[in-house]
């Protein structure tokens, strides 16, 4: 099959923790909300698209959030209730594909290049996953399609909320040509900010260098923005079927710059984990941490146990442990967590290691 054959869809839930509180809270609705914070305190984990009007986002501090919008209203988050419903919209998944990637519980992408139905249209069969989303959980998705997950992702952002955008094969071209240099994936601020100096400011920009020399300018990512910038993401989609290890990963649209806010986002990346981990029925020795800076670099750390882990408490002391030692005060712009050497296997020896990922 051509890689220009694939149907890949994108489904990110639109201000998900935000919304699922709105439609079980009457009194929240039109509202400008947020989840998380507490009283100024804390950090935000959702924003409600009328507290985003005000520009308050998620990973934002809560005291700056009041200031942008005094009349904001705080709820604490749920999660148990969030993994419940996330449970529910890959229920939704599943009736068209079982091949599956979830990212977090609000998004994830999905194969339907051999969808289980008779409609062979992934734009058709998009709109009608955000229709049963809506009827069946009254709450609304941003969809993306495309041949590619770099291009699904970039489309499902286009129209928020309620979106659906579509990029074809024989535009995916034309598209990443107009696409400014920041919202490349592996293009941080300083990384942006360098390829500005020598005016590179879209995707048509980097078609004037060849793969060796934008390995030299950005390092590790220049290979991919080769590809990308001539339309080519290779990637599949990765299903949870057989798996060395499960981890989750967060990337956000703000890099995160303080300890608290840091901490903040790794406590509701470790419950999306959490849940991925414990639906699995394994048992792991390794931990790891992932953290990425605005500057692309990506570091791990990992520790491994003797023996198995069960304990919650004690796997998020630890992770949270190796986090804060990793992390020396850089911009994050992406956090993940993993466990692996499960009970099933060779126990892999004691260590403790920086390096890439």
């Amino acid at each position: 099959m051509k890689l220009s054959e694939r149907k890949i869809i994108h489904i990110d839930m639109d201000a998900f923790y935000a919304a699922v509180e709105q439609r079980d809270r009457p009194e929240l609705r039109g509202q400008p909300l947020a989840v998380g914070g507490s009283g100024g305190r804390g950090v935000i984990a959702a924003a409600s698209y009328e507290a985003r009007e005000f520009g308050v986002r998620s990973a934002m501090p809560a005291k700056t959030a009041l200031r942008k919008c005094p009349m904001l209203l705080f709820v604490r988050p749920q999660f148990e209730k969030y993994r419940e419903v996330s449970r529910a919209i890959h229920e939704v998944f599943q009736r068209y594909t079982h091949i599956i990637e979830p990212l977090s519980l609000d998004e994830a992408f999905l194969d339907v290049t051999r969808t289980k139905g008779l409609e062979r249209s992934a734009t058709l069969i998009a709109q009608q996953i955000k229709n049963d989303i809506y009827n069946e959980l009254r709450l609304v998705a941003s969809a993306g399609v495309s041949y590619n997950k770099f291009l699904a992702k970039i489309a499902s952002d286009q129209d928020k909320p309620d979106g659906l955008f579509v990029i074809p094969p024989e535009e995916g071209s034309a598209f990443v040509a107009e696409l400014p240099i920041e919202d490349f994936f592996g293009v941080g601020k300083v990384t942006a900010q360098k390829l500005q100096s020598m005016d590179i400011y879209k995707g048509i920009d980097l078609l004037r260098y060849n793969r060796t020399e934008l390995q030299q300018l950005v390092g590790k990512s220049g290979s991919f923005l080769y590809e990308i910038a001539r339309g080519i993401d290779e990637r599949p989609v990765k299903t949870e079927r057989v798996r060395k290890s499960i981890g989750a990963e967060s990337t956000y649209k703000e890099n995160i710059e303080s300890s608290s806010v840091l901490r903040e986002a790794f406590h509701s990346l470790f419950e999306d984990w959490w849940l991925r981990y414990t639906k699995h029925h394994k048992k792991g020795r390794t931990l790891s941490v992932k953290l990425r800076n605005a500057d692309f670099e990506t570091f791990t750390r990992s520790y491994t146990h003797d023996q198995v882990l069960t304990s919650k408490v004690e796997i998020r002391e630890q992770l949270e442990g190796l986090l804060m030692t990793l992390w020396n005060q850089q911009s994050v712009r992406l956090l993940g967590v993993s466990i692996s050497g499960f009970d099933d296997e060779k126990p892999a020896q004691q260590n403790t290691q920086l390096t890439f990922w």
